[in-house]
Order: structure tokens, then sequence, then C-alpha cells
């Protein structure tokens, strides 16, 4: 299983009504950490749109911290960044 689906399978412990992810590694290619983090697979950057009810009465900076403690596996094993967007149903409709 590649980073990618193993993030996909760790998201959906967040129930999401929306889960997109994207890998962005490759705009990054000619980075050092690109590099030398992931064992050369290129998957070192990614952008996700999670909606979910799971976030609901939750701030933004709890809503991340949520996605990132559910990454940390991947964070120590050469994930190097995860830009974030993390939405309601209410707050995905509006």
């Amino acid at each position: 299983m590649n980073r990618e689906e193993r993030i996909k399978a760790i998201l959906k412990q967040l129930n999401p009504l929306v889960l997109e992810l994207k890998n962005d590694s490759a705009k990054h290619a000619n980075h050092v950490e690109h590099l030398g983090s992931a064992g050369f697979t290129g998957e070192t950057h990614y952008k996700a749109k999670i909606v979910s009810e799971v976030f609901e009465g939750l701030s933004r900076v709890d809503r991340q911290r949520k996605v990132y403690d559910l990454l940390k596996e991947e964070f120590t094993s050469g994930l190097h960044a995860f830009e974030l967007k993390t939405l309601t149903p209410k707050e995905h409709n509006v």
C-alpha cells in the first residue's frame, strides 16, 4: 500500500462526507528533504479537503490537530507537508 492509500485509509476514521486528497509532491521534486525522506517514492507533500461531522464544535486549529494526530506515523516515515481544509457539512454547503 502506498502513502496515498494509507492516508486515505487513516482519514476514513473521521467518517468524511467528502475526502479529496492530492499528491503535490511533484511541485517539490528538487527539495532536499523530498529526495531523502520518503525513500524516493515522491510521496512527501499532500493537500486535503475533508468534510466531516467530527469537526462540529472544534476550532480550525483543533480540527487540524485531530488530523495531524491521526497522521503522526506518516510524518515520522517521510511525509513532509500536509495542507488542510477541514469543514463541517454545514460549512461545506454554504
